[in-house]
């Protein structure tokens, strides 16, 4: 297929499995038709147009022709010039590499990467906490993530495709809103009674079966294995880690566990202050799930490619 129909099978399947539902999508993609069409000649040129069908800033093509023929993709979970390089020398030697796929965004995918956070306000509301705590406690969060990653250095990976002329993009969101769905569904449907519970469906995973063979499976972080779940809540999209503030709220809301990619010291701590149980599903291993059931449903829907792995990631194939 070309490359740019990978793209957007990418990005159309994404917004299929983003758990907020696909009316809030189009209409947040008929808000940013609206923006763009209000915007002056002069500022039409310096405007994203992705973003016109594609909700999410940390997924984009970052090098490469459109019409590019994609047959083989390598996949890896960070992407950086030694992947590249790799890539470049395995077309050298023969094993000919079409297009390498990043799950964490790198170039102007990561520059503004943060944007994503704000689908979290319509998810914990969804869920039960006020719209207005949502956005309040989101909006500084956000601008802390935008201040750190302002400095980085955005384009270093993406300058080393561009010598080496290898197609690359990035596919993050559109991946963690499948492993959220997933994960969703799984607890819904079988009703974890205990955290002990949770792990043990975790660890029927084939992801987090792999990640726990190298000694990352997953964990619980507050709680023992006797304590009950309660109200299970599934953090698994949405750019990044959401404002620690928001857990009194969602404690409020009857909320009793959290499942999570990753947490850090200041956010554990935060849930633990309100009672609040945590099982640390495995960072790694969640991205994996999240980009296994995203390649299923694009070849599903495209037809077959050949994967590659590295940097992390393992191809688990379901279309079987």
């Amino acid at each position: 297929m070309k490359l740019i129909d990978f793209y957007k099978a990418v990005v159309e399947e994404g917004v299929k499995a983003d758990p907020r539902g696909m009316d809030s999508v189009k209409e947040e993609l008929k808000k940013t038709a609206a923006i763009f069409k209000a915007l002056k000649p002069e500022e039409k040129k310096s405007f994203d147009e992705d973003r016109l069908f594609n909700p999410y800033a940390d997924t984009r093509v970052l090098n490469g022709l459109p019409n590019s023929e994609i047959k083989t993709v390598m996949v890896g979970i960070d992407i950086e010039a030694a992947e590249i390089t790799i890539a470049d020398r395995l077309s050298e030697k023969g094993k000919k590499i079409d297009l390498v796929m990043a799950h964490h965004p790198s170039g102007k995918a990561y520059a503004n990467f943060y944007e994503v956070m704000s689908m979290q306000n319509e998810l914990f509301n969804q869920a039960g906490i006020p719209i207005n705590v949502a956005e309040n406690t989101m909006g500084p969060r956000m601008k802390d993530v935008e201040r750190r990653v302002l400095p980085a250095n955005h384009n270093k990976t993406v300058d080393a495709a561009k010598l080496l002329d290898v197609n690359m993009m990035c596919a993050h969101t559109v991946a963690d809103n499948h492993v959220a769905g997933y994960l969703t569904a799984l607890f819904s449907k079988k009703k974890p009674e205990t955290l002990k519970d949770i792990v043990k469906l975790l660890n029927e995973i084939e992801e987090y079966k792999i990640s726990a063979s190298n000694n990352a499976g997953p964990k619980i972080f507050s709680g023992s294995e006797s304590s009950k779940c309660g109200k299970i809540y599934v953090d698994m999209t949405g750019g990044t880690e959401g404002p620690k503030e928001i857990y009194e709220a969602a404690a409020k809301a009857g909320f009793g566990t959290f499942v999570g990619m990753h947490y850090s010291d200041d956010h554990r701590k935060e849930i633990e202050k309100n009672f609040m149980n945590i099982v640390v599903a495995g960072h790694i291993s969640s991205d994996n799930l999240g980009l296994n059931l995203l390649l299923d449903s694009v070849m599903r829907k495209k037809g077959k490619l050949e994967i590659v792995e590295c940097s992390g990631y393992r191809r688990v194939n379901r279309l079987k």
